[in-house]
């Protein structure tokens, strides 16, 4: 079956684990694997890969065989009225099993071995009699109150070099509703305590264990032993009922490592025979002072192509493992390097593997030479934090190993910008479903965030207080959702999060947080988390080193590389940024992160310079962002060119205070629009020719939503438009733009950005106006004519159309075609009957803006597929409408 399944040309031996599938111990010394299963299988799958079914393997078909199996213990146990635990039930499984390989090392892979239901069934039909416990172990070395864990685990080499004693508490745990007459004061085991490393591992013969729990202590002796891995056991029989089997299991590893010796450090591991499925599990004790490896791998003695999985890992108290893995393909006899960062003075375990098919059928036996080179810089800093100002940061650096080159490079290529929530809601979750069973109710905490990109960017939301923390995490749950002002998700993620890519425009990030203390979520209500944003490759900044602390401000004494001599330290300076090669729009206060490496490999290209994090060693450089300089020569020209007087100023000063006192009210009630209205006709006659005052009475009006007359609130924005017209002289507008001016002029960035700021004024205003004429024709059903124009033309055929004349003098002024101001171009080739140029010109707007998908937009397509009569396409894009417009955000 699994050659058939597999479409291998011969089949895989048996009891072959999957090459990925998980290895013990955990960290805490358990065995890390209770039972094996089956794990291929012909598994339904979703109907979207257009098949009903696939052939699959792994952790996700085994486990759903082994939850089969144990499906069917529970309903017999139901069926014949016995009582139902898990401790009983995984008693049954693990005791009869079939064990998968011969050495205590297998139980490694394969835990107590391969499930066996029809066996399990029989033992649980004999167990109905004994109290159903669960065997709590608590194992702590002697002397120590903690750590506490749940195995022995002797790892590093001063373990492995000395006897240790440990203290192993057992404590039966029954039911919560367990009766303490019926069922714990009696409960009593007399218990006989095996040990399968006679002379390695001793243990107390006999144990009598009742409710309260009992400790009892164990030596581990691993002085004698080999180096490599080696597996123990010590396990308790009832003396009562034998045939039950281990009642619990104290798992003892013992990894004792290669120690290198040699000078330069070089370790070897020559003539390792693979074939499909093997692995090879070497320890070094990675000497102190190394920071990375050089490894080479040769293979020989092979026809066909080979592939290897190659793991490496070392365990470091208090944080996540420094793991790296890669898969090396081999199509003949060859060798490959590799390279990869290390911690000096602890154990690696490296784990080769020969992947499970690879080179099923051919027989031939792989061998494989495995040389590891140690080297190794240490620095005195390993994260750089350069404050902002003009000072560098010093850095020693020292070889202690062998000669190393010396040779720095840092870059910092992204930014991370602080925000704080812009709302926040605590809530009570469904009492049914987050209620805890010592009946404490869970509460979410939903915070909101708002930021906004002018162009497409690369970015990861980064909250350095819960990010990269699970299982000492004290928020059981912590996800966040990207969308944008379309409720479109772009983004989910949860305590590791991933880099997504953005285009232009606002969007808002949700934090979701659960706990049941309202006091904790009470504190995280103003919580900051950062943005990091990718730059550009032209954008990342090259830092500069320097053997002076001054070198920074003089410009010399500047460091590119040397020669370090093993026990000699040598100090450079790292300098901060120039001012002016920081990136554009960069506030202060934002933080410019990257890495910086300190050594070259002696293979391949080195081209670490220009990116460091390609150096098998890296470490965390940052910036922070300063104030702007104040620009002095800026701030006289200013204040020597202005010519008004106090009295001028103050006038300006009060008109610009009553125009933002304008923009200000809501005009959400009757109330506020009454004093809106009232206080922008006081102000027009008071500053009839303003052009910013009309402009934001027009942009005030465009925001009205709550209108009952529809044509007189469209007559309204026209007036209003008009008036912005009027206010601006065209022809000297016209008269500046059509001249280039001299930058170098007094004042002459002053008179640009004014004009700029007219010309954009002017344009809105008439392109706001053609859209209300084109409402207005829409609603009366014919075009709009000016009055006077109407009777100056009375009697004749021709009739002047107000929104053909509006559209000519925009014209003038922008590109009509852009996405800014394309939809009057549409419009207005819909009234010519142009539907095919309208309808291209609306797909390029929509193409060019880059930003998310405007609904206007698409109502506008869907409307004009449907004058066309393209009724297959209107019905695709409404079936897309829900895609790129959803109703709502999905749920946490």
């Amino acid at each position: 079956m699994a050659a058939g399944a597999h479409t291998l040309v011969e089949a895989p031996p048996e009891g072959l684990e999957y090459t990925w599938s998980s290895r013990g111990p955990t960290v805490d010394g358990d065995l890390g694997v209770s039972i094996s299963a089956a794990g291929g299988a012909m598994a339904p799958v979703p109907t979207w890969t257009l098949q009903h079914r696939m052939f699959m393997n792994g952790t996700s078909m085994s486990s759903p065989c082994a939850c089969g199996g144990v499906a069917l213990l529970l309903s017999a146990m139901k069926a014949e009225h016995l009582p139902v635990s898990p401790y009983s039930v995984r008693e049954a499984l693990e005791n009869t099993c079939i064990p998968v390989g011969g050495s205590p090392e297998d139980k490694l892979s394969a835990g107590q071995g391969l499930m066996q239901v029809d066996k399990a069934y029989d033992y649980i039909q004999k167990l109905h009699a004994v109290p159903s416990v669960r065997y709590q172990i608590k194992i702590t070395q002697s002397g120590k109150s903690a750590p506490t864990s749940r195995g022995i685990y002797l790892r590093e080499a001063d373990f492995c070099q000395r006897s240790t004693e440990w203290t192993v508490k057992v404590e039966p745990k029954f039911h919560d509703d367990a009766s303490n007459l019926e069922q714990l004061v009696p409960f009593e085991e007399c218990i006989k305590l095996h040990s399968t490393g006679e002379g390695l591992v001793k243990a107390p013969e006999y144990l009598l264990l009742t409710h309260n729990g009992r400790d009892f202590n164990i030596i581990v002796d691993p002085t004698t032993l080999s180096d490599g891995l080696h597996y123990y056991e010590v396990y308790a029989l009832d003396c009562k009922s034998p045939w039950r089997g281990p009642l619990f299991r104290i798992p003892i590893t013992i990894t004792k490592p290669q120690a290198v010796k040699s000078r330069p450090p070089l370790t070897v591991f020559k003539g390792m025979s693979f074939v499909p499925g093997h692995i090879e599990r070497k320890f070094v004790e990675v000497p102190t002072g190394a920071t990375w490896v050089e490894v080479t791998m040769k293979t020989s003695g092979f026809s066909t192509a080979r592939r290897f999985f190659i793991d490496s890992v070392q365990i470091s108290p208090l944080q996540r493992p420094i793991k790296w893995e890669s898969v090396a393909t081999f199509s003949s006899p060859s060798s490959k390097s590799f390279s990869f960062a290390v911690e000096g003075g602890r154990t690696m375990e490296l784990a080769i593997a020969q992947f499970w098919s690879s080179g099923v059928g051919s027989h031939d036996t792989t061998s494989v030479d495995f040389e590891i080179e140690f080297h190794g810089i240490s620095i005195n800093k390993q994260e750089i934090i350069l404050d902002g100002s003009e000072a560098p940061v010093r850095v020693d650096a020292e070889a202690l190993l062998l000669l190393e080159n010396l040779a720095p490079a840092a870059v910092l290529n992204k930014v991370r910008i602080p925000y704080r929530p812009v709302d926040s809601k605590l809530s009570t979750l469904s009492a049914e479903r987050d209620q805890l069973p010592s009946g404490k109710q869970t509460l979410a905490l939903l915070l909101t965030y708002k930021f906004k990109f002018e162009e497409g960017a690369e970015i990861k939301p980064y909250i350095p207080l819960l990010n990269n923390r699970i299982y000492d995490n004290k928020f059981e749950a912590q996800f966040y959702m990207i969308s944008d002002t379309n409720k479109r998700v772009y983004a989910m993620g949860d305590v590791y999060p991933e880099t997504a890519k953005l285009p232009k425009g606002e969007y808002t990030l949700q934090l979701y947080l659960r706990h049941d203390n309202v006091q904790y979520l009470e504190k995280m209500k103003q919580l900051v988390i950062f943005i990091e944003k990718k730059l550009d490759e032209k954008e990342s900044i090259q830092l500069s080193f320097y053997t002076q602390p001054d070198g920074p401000v003089i410009g010399n004494s500047s460091f590119k590389s040397s020669v370090l001599i093993p026990g000699a330290k040598e100090a450079f300076y790292v300098a901060p940024p120039a001012k002016d090669k920081l990136p554009k729009g960069v506030a202060a206060g934002s933080v410019l992160v990257g890495a910086i490496s300190y050594g070259k490999v002696s293979f391949g290209v080195n081209n670490e310079g220009k990116n460091p994090e390609k150096n098998p060693v890296s470490y965390s450089i940052s910036y922070i962002v300063p104030p702007t300089p104040i620009d002095v020569d800026k701030g006289k020209g200013s204040s020597s060119s202005c010519t008004k007087s106090v009295a001028e100023q103050l006038e300006e000063e009060i008109r610009d205070a009553k125009i933002r006192v304008l923009s200000n009210i809501k005009q959400s009630t009757d109330e506020g629009r009454a004093d809106w209205k009232k206080l922008s006709i006081s102000l027009k006659s008071e500053y009839p020719k303003y052009t910013p005052l009309l402009a934001k009475i027009l942009e005030a009006l465009i925001s009205q939503n709550n209108f009952e007359d529809k044509i007189q609130h469209y007559e309204e924005i026209v007036g209003a438009a008009d008036e912005v017209i009027e206010s601006i002289d065209t022809d000297e507008l016209a008269k500046y733009l059509s001249i280039k001016s001299d930058p170098e002029e007094e004042g002459a960035e002053k008179t640009k950005k004014k004009m700029d700021t007219t010309r954009d004024q002017l344009a809105d205003a008439l392109y706001q106006k053609g859209l209300a004429l084109a409402e207005i024709e829409l609603l009366k059903g014919n075009k709009v004519v000016d009055k006077e124009d109407a009777k100056a033309v009375e009697g004749s055929s021709a009739q002047p159309d107000l929104f053909e004349e509006n559209f000519k003098e925009l014209q003038k002024w922008v590109g009509v075609k852009s996405s800014q101001y394309g939809t009057i171009f549409v419009i207005r080739e819909r009234r010519e009957g142009r539907f095919g140029t309208a309808l291209k010109v609306l797909s390029d707007m929509i193409q060019e803006d880059g930003s998310p998908p405007k609904k206007k937009f698409y109502d506008l397509k869907i409307s004009l597929l449907e004058e066309i009569g393209w009724a297959h396409l209107v019905s695709y894009e409404k079936q897309w409408m829900s895609v790129r417009f959803p109703p709502s955000l999905p749920l946490f």
